[in-house]
């Protein structure tokens, strides 16, 4: 991911990268000393031409004539000394192509598939910046200095003259071949999980594994789920060594005179009615000044996980928690995630927490950060306080009705910041005894939610603020969650579409940009036929990630944000914990190289899970819709290629695939895949059109329905 930084460090590599980015941005033009220095606003023209030649020993320039210079890279032969060495995360596409987002480069560095090696998409890698081709960074994979991933899915097939395990890596069928301890057992298409013990780093090398399970060939779901956590690289079990550090834990405290106590003070947790790890929990009470003082507290996971201890090293592994339909892999065993760590009721916990005192008039006058010990009064369901809410009565209903006015009032102002709140569709399945989807629910987003939601969001924005106000001058390296603003050239095509479906998007100015959306959902909430806008919108946005470089979160309009509020299921807040905690009263400087790697590495685990989850939620929504093959369904066009419409079904958001031979025109897609026209007749088919489908397939493995037309809608 590309980030637009705030500002760049002054010392002389950085100086380097200033200069060469003015040559990228005016590629294939030569420049003179004279318009670098008023571009760049630069006073020393000797440091200017000590850094020009600088770049051209690296090969990055070129002199064109006197006193000019021209960016390298006009022809395939330009080639940077090998000493021009990076490092970061590979990012592979399904055409088979990388991209290498290393700190020091202004753009993403481009990795054709034959100059990846063996690297695998979310891997930390080594890149030789090979040279600028029309201004862009092309480089060849020389390393691979830590896998993001060692286990794969694959299916054994027995040979006549020898056993192997066939895997997909990127879009490339590999054949590992199996030992002959490992074949015991196993019958040819039985689907394997295995663990890479060496990689083809050259290309005589042959690949080697170990079968760590065999998931048969029956496709249960319970093989079906494994499957999934397994090809997104997630370890199925915690090692046996994990598991007895968890074991050993004792549940003692040795600090409590160095924590603020909150047993004796109004307490409670709101989570989903099927939770067990409980992140959160909010208090209440009247201050000796009157004053009212909520607090939010965060279960102390730093407390009992060391750093570099087998506990921290399984959690870093895996990032964060994975929840699928069914099941959730946790990113901590049990005895700390649903035991000692989770925020249960009636008992006392370690938490770390941020205390708020507000005024009348519900500004926030004073906050207080630090360790806390708690004893939770109520553990709530988000349905429960929703039903509190609506009747104004029950267990503490004045407490949070009280806490709710305060959310409503910094939600109110958060959203008149710039804030975008896009209300997104989460589908829910009711499960029988058998583990079978029964029906399925769209999740409802209560008031209750929000309650929540705004008080950890203000958590996470002061941890951030207090560690960015640390040392301005010298930021001490800290874990920011961080979203860049918007691609303009998504954005003005998306415009243009929605326009021709009545609504503008004003793009004059980020502050702008977010009013229109904010005005779009509005629109969407009152119109269901906008709904198809909404993804539409979030597509043009960039996605969220770590970084030690704070750049800011346009999407929720604060200057400073970080992630503090879920550490027992996220491994950035475990990490926030630690360096907050040692900078509470004094300042000590994690390494920032260390920092930045963990970032990238935590975001691609981030990225993984919400793909495993995806599918999972895909394999169910297939699962539940194989009942009702032949039955007809309102359907709205999502999307389109030169093959067919996809189509999701209205009432179950369940996605299915429409191919243009069952439609009764000759289709031609328009070049913006927003609209397809008919060669033989006036119909114009637009993304966001309603129209009549009948299931005709149910493909599990594919996690894909198949539909075909069933008429139009007659409004």
């Amino acid at each position: 991911m590309k980030k637009k930084r705030k500002h760049e460090s002054p010392s002389e590599p950085i100086k380097d990268q200033f200069i060469l980015r003015f040559f990228e941005e005016n590629s294939g033009k030569a420049v003179g000393i004279n318009a670098i220095l008023r571009r760049l606003n630069l006073k020393k023209q000797s440091a200017l031409e000590a850094a020009l030649e600088r770049l051209e020993e690296k090969k990055l320039i070129r002199k064109f004539s006197a006193g000019k210079w021209i960016l390298n890279g006009t022809d395939a032969t330009s080639i940077v000394s090998n000493e021009h060495l990076y490092q970061g995360v590979v990012d592979v596409a399904r055409a088979g192509f990388g991209y290498v987002l290393c700190k020091g480069l202004t753009r993403d560095i481009f990795v054709s598939q034959k100059n990846l090696g063996s690297a695998q998409d979310g891997d930390f890698v080594q890149v030789k910046l090979a040279r600028m081709y029309l201004g862009k960074p092309e480089g060849i994979v020389v390393k691979v200095l830590q896998r993001s991933k060692s286990q794969f899915v694959g299916l054994y097939r027995a040979f006549k003259n020898e056993s192997v395990v066939i895997i997909t890596l990127g879009n490339q069928s590999i054949e590992i071949p199996l030992y002959r301890e490992d074949i015991k057992n196993l019958e040819d298409y039985d689907r394997l999980v295995i663990e890479i013990t060496k990689w083809k780093e050259k290309p005589n090398d042959r690949m080697s594994c170990k079968v760590i399970k065999n998931l048969g060939k029956n496709k249960t779901i319970d093989m079906e789920m494994e499957t999934i956590i397994a090809k997104a690289g997630f370890s199925l079990a915690f090692p046996a060594s994990v598991v007895q550090e968890s074991e050993s834990i004792q549940n003692s405290v040795s600090d409590l005179d160095q924590r603020r106590d909150f047993r004796d003070i109004t307490t409670f947790t709101i989570d989903p009615i099927d939770a067990k790890d409980f992140d959160d929990a909010i208090s209440y009470q009247i201050n000796d000044k009157g004053q009212l003082e909520i607090g939010v507290h965060i279960a102390d996971v730093s407390y009992y996980v060391k750093p570099d201890s087998a506990l921290d090293k399984e959690a870093l592994k895996r990032g964060n928690s994975v929840y699928l339909v069914d099941r959730v892999l946790p990113m901590l065993p049990e005895r700390l995630s649903n035991e000692l760590c989770s925020l249960r009721p009636n008992e006392d916990k370690l938490t770390f927490s941020v205390v708020f005192t507000f005024d009348e008039q519900f500004e926030i006058v004073h906050h207080w950060i630090g360790r806390t010990m708690i004893h939770s009064n109520r553990r709530f369901s988000y349905e429960e306080v929703q039903e509190i809410l609506d009747r104004k009565e029950g267990d503490f209903a004045q407490e949070l009705i009280k806490v709710n006015q305060i959310a409503n009032h910094i939600r109110k102002l958060r959203l008149q910041h710039g804030a975008i709140d896009f209300e997104s569709e989460e589908v829910r399945f009711k499960l029988n005894s058998m583990g079978m989807p029964e029906s399925l629910i769209l999740k409802q987003r209560l008031e209750a939610h929000m309650l929540i939601e705004e008080f950890m969001l203000l958590a996470n924005k002061y941890v951030a603020q207090f560690m960015a106000m640390k040392n301005k001058a010298l930021p001490v390296p800290f874990v920011y969650r961080i979203h860049d603003v918007p691609d303009m050239d998504k954005l003005e095509e998306f415009m243009l579409f929605a326009r021709e479906m009545g609504v503008k998007i004003n793009l004059t100015t980020p502050k702008l940009i977010s009013k229109s959306l904010n005005h779009l959902a509005q629109l969407i909430r009152e119109n269901d036929d906008l709904k198809i806008l909404q993804p539409l919108a979030i597509r043009t946005m960039a996605k969220a990630a770590y970084s030690p470089e704070n750049i800011g979160h346009y999407g929720l309009a604060f200057e400073y944000y970080t992630h503090f509020t879920s550490p027992i299921r996220r491994y950035a807040d475990l990490m926030v914990h630690r360096i907050l905690f040692e900078n509470l009263t004094h300042e000590k400087r994690f390494r920032l190289d260390a920092v930045e790697s963990q970032c990238m590495y935590i975001s691609a685990q981030e990225r993984k899970a919400m793909e495993a989850e995806r599918e999972s939620t895909k394999y169910f929504q297939v699962l539940y819709m194989n009942d009702q093959i032949g039955k007809e369904f309102v359907g709205r066009i999502t999307g389109m290629n030169d093959r067919g419409f996809y189509v999701e079904l209205i009432d179950s958001k369940c996605e299915a695939v429409l191919s243009f031979t069952s439609v009764p025109d000759n289709i031609i897609v328009n070049r913006n895949r927003l609209s397809a026209a008919s060669s033989v007749s006036d119909k114009v088919w637009k993304v966001g059109e309603r129209i009549n489908v009948k299931i005709i397939s149910a493909n599990l493995d594919d996690r894909e329905l198949g539909v075909e037309f069933a008429g139009e809608i007659i409004e």
